[in-house]
């Protein structure tokens, strides 16, 4: 998970995929990032059509499968439409919003689909993760207020900084729903279309509990984003529908057929949410 040497060091956004770099997974399977700092999905299409942007945590960036099945290489194939990967492991949703906001501005696009999980929510709780510092939020007056920039590069704070590192616990659903109306300001102001994939971790299948515990956390985000104008997609009726949600999981993420089971749901509503 963030692994460092995958990532290089962003003021902004603590840290980003380094350009350039190969790897692999357990299983031997390539890891590359391209050039322009996006995960590879395959040669680009011959499509005319804009590309789609996926931004998300790691059950977008493919975490612990090869670079052609991580959902995003799927959904191109599926499609035939060019899809940037600019998933990043490790994320809250706090960043996963700021990258989104980067990369809109920085390419031609005319979709945007930001992934997320339920523990990206704790994550904006959060002053540093996976051995990096991180912007953060402070609601002020109702207002979110960017805080922590420019990130800091060390490899390990001092004492006195690693206890201000509190976590901010209670406050991530509240800084969450205003991080998705600030999402929304994209539609009009990039004009893009915005599409929230709420996406879930193995645990979820681990018992009723743990399953409702999420979609807890979930739930209310999609409420709030359709709220907005954000076109939604929960996963969760999906799998669950499966005699074994489990099968499409490695240990936490989702394996090949977990990944291809999510491009193929986006890419069944892909019409709908380009018209």
């Amino acid at each position: 998970m963030a692994d460092k040497f995958l990532h290089v060091h962003d003021g902004d956004l603590g840290y980003v995929p380094r350009p350039g770099v190969r790897g692999t997974v357990r299983d031997g399977g390539p890891v590359t990032i391209e050039a322009n700092g996006f995960r590879f999905s395959g040669e680009k299409p011959a499509s005319a059509d804009t590309p789609i942007l996926a931004v998300g945590d790691s059950f977008t960036y493919g975490e612990d499968v090869a670079d052609l099945d991580a959902w995003p290489a799927q959904l191109q194939r599926l499609t035939g439409r060019t899809v940037l990967n600019g998933g990043v492991s490790g994320y809250g949703l706090d960043q996963i919003v700021l990258r989104t906001e980067r990369l809109t501005a920085l390419h031609g696009l005319a979709l945007v689909i930001v992934g997320m999980i339920a523990n990206d929510v704790q994550r904006t709780e959060m002053r540093r993760m996976w051995w990096h510092d991180k912007p953060w939020f402070a609601l002020q007056g109702g207002k979110l207020v960017l805080r922590g920039v420019p990130v800091p590069e060390r490899t390990k704070p001092p004492t006195e900084v690693r206890r201000r590192m509190e976590r901010r616990a209670g406050t991530g659903a509240r800084i969450s729903r205003a991080l998705i109306e600030r999402l929304s300001s994209l539609q009009t102001v990039n004009r893009v279309k915005l599409v929230l994939v709420a996406q879930y971790d193995a645990y979820a299948w681990s018992g009723r509990r743990q399953a409702q515990e999420q979609r807890n956390v979930l739930r209310p985000l999609l409420e709030c984003a359709a709220l907005h104008g954000i076109a939604t997609l929960d996963t969760f009726h999906r799998l669950a529908a499966e005699p074994r949600p489990g099968d499409f999981y490695g240990t936490l993420h989702m394996n090949a057929r977990g990944n291809l089971m999510i491009a193929s749901l986006l890419a069944a509503r892909l019409r709908t949410w380009s018209s």
